[in-house]
């Protein structure tokens, strides 16, 4: 059906994307509608095609072939500042030689606002970062979270209808990148705007998105919620990508499942047991091996398990059990793993279409 009104017209839309560099294809025909007021991540390795599509989005990139519309808009072949969006980046691109508030005011003054809705939109925008009292200082006094939220404050200042951040956690430490995680997600809501946002970082996208689109080699393998994602990936390539999994397939696969095909099983969906007589009710999978290696990651142990038959499996336990239990499953100890048969996940027909 087609949209009535602006209000049900995707924010980004973009139909047949293509990006060629010489000989080589970055984007390679990209079809995905971004709804109004969605965060919406771009998931991929380095080189998969998420930044340039990114860029074609802000106006940075011209594409090869396709269309980028706006609310309905067709701006493919628009300037950047003639989209109304925003792009806050990995390297925050502050003026140092500008105080904070200088800085959040500096896209105002290039649109001619006059002085005083400029101070107090520069304000409000710092008070919504919680900066409000850092307006007079310089970025070189700021720690990198701060800047970070200068750049954001710069950003939405502007009043976008939709923001871009291209990798915009990357230069922070785990803890403060996990702090900013929660941040950007909560100014999001609050301010209603459309966020685009791109990263490598499974975690990220993870914690902070509505949806996801994992690209590979210039294209989108998956869209989908995260629990989507992670519960029911739609190609090898995304259970491997969005956090671990097994990936069981081959000879293997009829070994331990009684059928052909490619699957995936999570780590945390399998359990190892020391006795085989432990194994829970409607386990309908089991298997016995030698624990290879135990890699302690403080809240979970992993394992991982050569099988009887050849080929290994990595299991995930979170660490309820007494450290007396840990040193009955070490390295050498003789286990039996056990699964409910629907946690490993058909990923056949996803990969039979990918070789074709």
């Amino acid at each position: 059906m087609a949209a009535t009104d602006d209000t049900e017209l995707p924010a980004i839309s973009l139909r047949g994307l293509r990006k060629s560099f010489g000989a080589v294809t970055a984007v390679d025909g990209v079809d995905l509608d971004v709804a109004d007021g969605e965060f919406f991540s771009m998931l991929g390795p380095s080189g998969s095609g998420k930044t340039t599509v990114l860029r074609m989005v802000a106006g940075f990139e011209s594409p090869t072939a396709g269309q980028v519309r706006l609310a309905g808009e067709d701006v493919t072949r628009r300037p950047p500042f003639a989209r109304d969006v925003n792009t806050v980046f990995q390297d925050y691109a502050l003026f140092p030689h500008m105080s904070v508030r200088e800085n959040v005011e500096y896209g105002l003054r290039v649109k001619r606002v006059p002085k005083a809705q400029r101070v107090a939109r520069a304000a409000e925008a710092l008070e919504r970062v919680r900066l409000g009292e850092y307006g007079a200082r310089r970025p070189g006094q700021l720690s990198g979270g701060q800047r970070q939220r200068v750049a954001l404050a710069r950003a939405i200042v502007n009043q976008p209808k939709v923001l871009l951040l291209d990798e915009p956690l990357g230069a922070l430490d785990l803890k403060l990148r996990r702090e900013m995680q929660v941040e950007l997600k909560e100014l999001q809501r609050s301010l209603g705007i459309t966020f685009l946002f791109v990263t490598h970082d499974q975690e990220e996208a993870l914690t902070m998105s509505d949806r996801i689109a994992v690209f590979n080699d210039g294209r989108i393998e998956q869209v989908a919620t995260a629990h989507e994602l992670y519960e029911h990936p739609a190609t090898p390539f995304v259970a491997r990508f969005v956090g671990t999994s097994n990936v069981i397939e081959g000879e293997e696969a009829v070994r331990l499942l009684g059928t052909a095909g490619t699957y995936s099983l999570r780590p945390e969906k399998i359990h190892l047991h020391v006795d085989s007589t432990s194994v829970p009710e409607g386990h309908a999978v089991t298997t016995a091996g030698v624990v290879r290696e135990v890699v302690y990651l403080g809240s979970a142990t992993q394992s991982i398990v050569d099988i009887d038959g050849g080929g290994s499996l990595i299991v995930l336990r979170q660490n309820q059990q007494s450290a007396a239990d840990g040193e009955t499953a070490g390295r050498g100890a003789r286990v039996h793993l056990s699964w409910v048969r629907e946690h490993a996940v058909d990923v056949t027909a996803a990969d039979v279409a990918a070789a074709g």
